[in-house]
């Protein structure tokens, strides 16, 4: 890593030693490198953009099974066939001249497990996760690019929140006070980052919002958007299988009995919402059934 500003390393280390022998070095560095490896194995890296530049943000993270994301009966498994057969196939795109990249936007209410969801498909994959917002008032067009193109291998881009850095652009000209940018990134230079002539390939890019009825057509067309999947409030199927995950060994007719007594009182319960509930009752199932219309108080 440099000082964006000067060109200099952040830090320097000088290695000394006497005599000849300089393998004494390579072994240090092969033994700090195998160190640092061993430190991500079997974890989640998440990178944030600083300045021209991808960094590791936090530590990295435990791998999140996919198993612990409970979406819609079969979503999980289409989404994940889906970037396992685009990531299986390059060959294919290069022989038909298709450019080797793939949009993914999920969309629904908040809290229904959208980013959770992406954070456990990167565990699955053994990717790490290339965390960007395109509100930040810093980034530009050229930047963005730039981001994009050095984004590191075997990474998933995620863009959060779309809908928040620009909207349709007939709600802007009805309301051009409320959506005026605030960003330097204009709506142009991220279609052009993402499907344009100077666009990366071999790049995953996931979007999310809760409103897709804000969003340009432009920006959710295929190209750029090439797999849309609405993440919606929880099923019955989806609520009969979070109970039976969080209480292993009750029956499949008590996780029924669960979810019929949630949809007595609402149909609009978020993952989140589901998930807080049975926080509050972790050894209790019979308490998380009867008090489950404290949730939509």
């Amino acid at each position: 890593m440099i000082d964006l500003h000067t060109g200099t390393p952040w830090e320097n280390v000088t290695f000394t030693a006497f005599g000849t022998n300089r393998n004494i070095f390579f072994n240090i560095l092969q033994e700090a490198r195998e160190l640092a490896l061993h430190e991500q194995e079997g974890k989640t890296v998440m990178y944030t953009a600083m300045g021209a530049e991808w960094r590791q943000f936090g530590f990295p993270r435990r791998r999140r099974p996919l198993s612990s994301v409970v979406l819609q009966e079969g979503v999980s498994e289409k989404i994940l066939q889906d970037v396992k057969g685009f990531i299986d196939h390059p060959k294919w795109y290069s022989d038909r001249g298709i450019p080797y990249r793939r949009g993914y936007l999920l969309y629904g209410p908040p809290g229904c497990g959208k980013s959770s969801f992406i954070t456990a498909i990167a565990g699955e994959l053994e990717y790490s996760i290339c965390l960007m917002s395109l509100s930040d008032n810093s980034l530009s067009d050229d930047r963005l690019n730039h981001l994009l193109s050095v984004a590191p291998q075997q990474s998933i881009i995620l863009l959060e929140d779309v809908d928040a850095a620009f909207v349709s652009r007939d709600l802007a000209k009805q309301n051009p006070g409320v959506y005026q940018g605030m960003g330097r990134l204009t709506f142009s230079g991220l279609l052009n980052a993402l499907d344009g002539v100077a666009s990366t390939e071999a790049r995953i890019v996931f979007m999310t919002t809760n409103h897709i009825d804000r969003l340009d057509p432009a920006l959710i067309r295929p190209g750029r958007v090439d797999f849309k999947q609405y993440v919606g409030h929880c099923t019955h199927w989806q609520l009969t299988q979070m109970f039976l995950r969080f209480y292993p060994d009750q029956t499949l007719t008590t996780g029924e009995q669960f979810a019929k007594a949630a949809f007595s009182h609402t149909d609009k319960l978020s993952a989140a919402q589901v998930q807080g509930h049975f926080m509050m009752y972790k050894t209790d199932p019979e308490g998380a059934i009867e008090n489950i219309g404290c949730v939509t108080v």
